[in-house]
């Protein structure tokens, strides 16, 4: 076993409401978390979910992000459009902004960056859409922190760029032999039963592994986050188990910008 990391951030997507259209108890999982990613309106999200979500994150002492997707409402960011560096890069900057402005208003700082879905998963291997999402952030606030899979080109890319970041693992879904996530079409890619995802937590965080899709351990190396999807049905009891059982073996649960270094 390795040396106890000692403290985690445990994020959440969050914000991800629009119109009519409630997609998660925010309230109630943002007692629980140290960090929002909230959605900027190309993939969920609208201006009175996401000025409420930060209101939210505000009176519960939690740390915003932005967590901005491809302009998919309809397939809510988790279909590969194809989209060029530049384009990206615009999406990037766009959505930061957006958010922020409500963050300036809220009198709040806006201290991360996660992409969203398909966004996400394509740039834990794609140097080009890395690099387009790492070169928004720089330009936009080179001291904001990028959120990206632990072992990922993301996080390759940001310590050649000298960005911030913080090495993400989920203990909700599903990986492959590689490290990366496994496609939600597959069955078993999301995990629901909160006593497994509690499991699987406690051993990224004393271990540094989790238990693949097919039964193998792999190293994640260091993680400095992890992340409860906001939509997944039992969000808010795994989120407040999950908490107490990290508290309960001595980890501390931190703001993410008291992690990073």
């Amino acid at each position: 076993m390795r040396e106890m990391v000692g403290k985690i951030d445990l994020n959440c997507d969050l914000g991800e409401s629009y119109g009519r259209f409630k997609l998660s108890l925010d309230e109630e999982v943002m007692k629980y978390i140290s960090s929002a990613n909230i959605a900027c309106g190309f993939h969920a999200g609208d201006p009175v979910t996401i000025r409420r979500t930060v209101r939210l994150a505000v009176e519960n002492n939690v740390e915003i992000g932005a967590h901005p997707g491809l302009p998919d409402l309809l397939g809510f960011g988790r279909r590969w459009i194809e989209t060029t560096p530049e384009e990206i890069e615009n999406y990037i900057i766009y959505q930061i902004g957006a958010l922020e402005a409500f963050a300036k208003v809220e009198r709040v700082k806006l201290l991360h960056v996660k992409p969203h879905g398909a966004l996400y998963n394509k740039a834990a291997d794609d140097e080009r859409i890395a690099k387009a999402i790492i070169k928004a952030i720089k330009e936009y606030d080179e001291n904001l922190i990028l959120v990206g899979l632990a072992n990922s080109k993301l996080i390759e890319i940001s310590k050649k760029y000298d960005l911030r970041y913080a090495a993400e693992a989920f203990a909700d879904r599903a990986y492959d032999k590689r490290g990366r996530l496994v496609s939600r079409k597959l069955p078993g890619a999301v995990i629901t039963d909160p006593n497994h995802i509690v499991k699987r937590a406690v051993e990224i965080v004393e271990k540094g592994e989790v238990e693949t899709i097919n039964g193998e351990k792999i190293k994640l190396g260091e993680i400095h986050t992890i992340c409860v999807h906001g939509d997944n049905p039992r969000a808010v009891e795994i989120a407040k188990i999950l908490r107490k059982k990290l508290i309960e073996i001595g980890i501390e649960i931190k703001h993410m910008a008291e992690i990073v270094k």
